[in-house]
């Protein structure tokens, strides 16, 4: 495809994506943007989270990982369900106690006010670098297939990236995101169906798929290496309670429901679809991979984030192919970004600066907050693209083991026990788990018989949140 013809692909993507915004988000006020007016239909909340869990990451790595990991993440998935059921049968009641607007005022309640900004400055950092990572992967492949082409320098790019962004969710928030989300994750779900529709078509046989090595799901065979079945699985379960059931992002929208039982039914909902949609991600993988083996095409000296863009708008394909790539592309990466800056709007607005008020005030501090988080974001991104050196998807969930750990460790600590902490040292520990797990893991090898860490960083990183907790406990201090 032309630099001008996928041009043309997003200008049409956008109008539709402005008017839905445009009219899911005319009307909000305050508590719209915030929590959707505790009046969303759970369905489309299950939808709309879609759209948002599989981000431009997702859309590109994922397939591009079956080359060295085959279906190895799928154990992943299986445990992201077990995640999801601890989310629907154990926050969301307790969230729903508490009639909260940013989850982390639970810690307010549990602990004190050192709890509560902690967790919301976790947040900040692990969804603005979260974030960052994922719009970078946008706009890495836009400067491949459009920017790059015309001469136009990254930075414009990111700053492009970053306005579309915004101009998505200034108005309505949250009841903006889920409409938008629903369009993203219909336009996500089609074009890969599609992609492998039409590249089945070009000759590749999935016959051969559950035979190949690629095709191979379960590894239990070397507990060191990265892909091994309990490292993945465990990982998922905790990522996904970290990642959403932590996540102001993700769980803003579940909270715009009418009551408890229907979030609980939108994350069910959302997390049977989850297996399907990444099924399907890992399928487009093997046929793009089965496709330039039996074509000869040299993929040799690209990495496996660029393996789907290359062929899908290389014109190997039908042109169809790399007009459905640059539309599920495009939603899938606007989703996630799109939500996670409402939600670092919210969270800075309530957590951080204590505005929740319906008032004019909360109204102009509010809009403030939204761009100035939109700026931060772009800053974040032009940082990432000088640092770019690993898998994108892999950094994503490097990050969140660090960041995300502490907090997982804190509520975990705040449900499972009754105790009260010293609330004021809270800061000193959730600064030290990280610290300490970083350590661990660069000497792992080294100092565990070549033990290598994964994903299980969150797990201990967490672990040592508990522990350090442990250590504050008040005498004669349980609720």
């Amino acid at each position: 495809m032309t630099p001008l013809a996928i041009l043309v692909t997003m200008a049409a993507y956008f109008v539709l994506l402005f008017v839905i915004s445009y009219l899911a988000g005319r009307k909000a006020d305050n508590a719209g943007f915030f929590s959707g007016n505790k009046s969303s239909n759970w369905l489309l909340v299950a939808m709309s989270t879609i759209g948002a869990a599989i981000s431009g990451v997702t859309f590109v790595s994922v397939p591009g990982m079956v080359g060295t990991s085959a279906f190895a993440y799928m154990q992943m998935v299986l445990g992201f369900t077990v995640g999801q059921l601890l989310i629907a049968y154990v926050l969301i009641p307790l969230y729903y106690k508490y009639n909260l607007t940013s989850i982390y005022e639970y810690l307010n309640n549990r602990f004190g006010v050192s709890s509560y900004k902690t967790g919301a400055w976790l947040f900040f950092v692990s969804k603005m670098l979260g974030a960052s990572v994922r719009l970078f992967v946008v706009g890495s492949v836009l400067q491949l297939l459009v920017f790059g082409p015309l001469g136009v320098p990254f930075w414009v790019n990111a700053i492009f990236t970053v306005t579309i962004v915004y101009l998505c969710t200034f108005k309505g928030g949250v009841k903006s995101v889920i409409w938008t989300d629903l369009l993203k994750t219909l336009c996500l779900i089609f074009s890969v169906a599609l992609c492998i529709y039409y590249i089945v078509r070009s000759g590749v046989s999935l016959e051969g798929m559950t035979h190949s090595e690629m095709g191979r799901v379960f590894f239990f065979d070397d507990v060191n290496s990265g892909n091994y079945f309990f490292k993945q699985f465990l990982a998922g379960i905790f990522l996904v309670v970290a990642t959403t059931g932590l996540d102001q992002d993700m769980m803003q929208r579940t909270l715009s429901c009418k009551n408890y039982k229907d979030s609980q039914h939108n994350i069910l909902v959302g997390a049977l679809m989850q297996i399907v949609v990444i099924g399907m991600f890992l399928v487009l993988g093997y046929v793009l991979y089965t496709y330039a083996a039996q074509q000869q095409v040299d993929i040799s000296g690209l990495k496996g984030d660029d393996i789907f863009p290359y062929l899908a708008t290389g014109n190997y394909f039908p042109m169809i192919v790399g007009v459905l790539f640059v539309v599920g592309f495009i939603a899938s990466a606007y989703s996630a970004a799109g939500s996670a800056l409402t939600a670092l709007t919210t969270s800075f607005t309530v957590d951080i600066l204590n505005r929740k008020d319906a008032d004019e005030k909360t109204t102009r501090t509010r809009k403030w907050v939204h761009v100035m988080m939109a700026v931060m974001m772009a800053a974040c991104i032009y940082v990432i693209y000088f640092l770019n050196d690993d898998a994108i998807i892999q950094t994503v969930y490097k990050v969140a083991s660090y960041t995300y750990g502490p907090l997982l460790g804190m509520f975990c600590f705040g449900i499972f026990t009754k105790r009260q902490v010293y609330d004021k040292w809270i800061p000193l520990v959730a600064i030290a788990s990280p610290i300490i797990t970083w350590i661990l893991d660069v000497h792992s090898q080294a100092w565990f018989g070549g033990y290598q860490f994964s994903h299980e960083r969150l797990i201990l990183n967490a672990l040592l949140t508990f522990i350090g907790m442990a250590c504050l406990i008040r005498k004669h201090s349980s609720q």
